[in-house]
């Protein structure tokens, strides 16, 4: 069986697209720990100006979208963000997801490789965290494998897109 090659690279101005087709196929999967994204991605135009919104930060060095991608399809398989950039420390979050159908492929695995090593070589961070909820056990297998450790839980820190207010658990990795 051929499995194309896969590529992480930076969001483009373009893909506005491939962002609305990938969440929208995944909607309902994401709309409880991703509520931000699901909310500014409703439409195609919206998901445009999200693509325009991302770049800027981007440009101001103080959040970073990443897409994976088939390298000879371009086709968006997934997401990769840096967020909550704290440079005083110097620390950030990435949070990522993946689509329905190419999940237990490796992927997500590599993908949190690449953006990990983008983080400490690029960013020059000194530590990275992710947060997850306790109920998503493919996102702390690949968390925990590629080296993060479980700092704990932190209670009542996040509100789902239902309005429930959950604990997460923090994983973090330092250079």
């Amino acid at each position: 069986m051929h499995f194309p090659p896969h590529a992480l690279r930076p969001i483009a101005a373009g893909d506005g697209p491939a962002l609305f087709r990938l969440i929208d196929t995944n909607r309902s999967r994401l709309e409880d720990f991703f509520a931000g994204t699901v909310a500014v991605t409703r439409t195609l135009e919206e998901t445009k100006t999200h693509v325009v919104n991302m770049l800027a930060r981007a440009e101001a060095g103080t959040y970073f979208a990443f897409a994976l991608v088939e390298m000879d399809t371009d086709r968006m398989l997934g997401f990769v963000d840096i967020k909550n950039i704290d440079r005083n420390i110097p620390k950030a979050e990435l949070g990522a997801f993946m689509d329905a159908a190419h999940e237990g492929q490796g992927l997500a695995s590599k993908a949190l490789d690449a953006i990990t090593r983008y983080g400490f070589d690029v960013l020059n961070m000194d530590k990275l965290l992710i947060r997850t909820h306790e109920s998503n056990i493919g996102a702390r297998r690949v968390i925990t494998k590629n080296g993060y450790d479980l700092e704990g839980t932190v209670r009542k820190d996040y509100r789902t897109t239902a309005g429930v207010v959950v604990d997460l658990l923090y994983f973090g990795k330092v250079r």
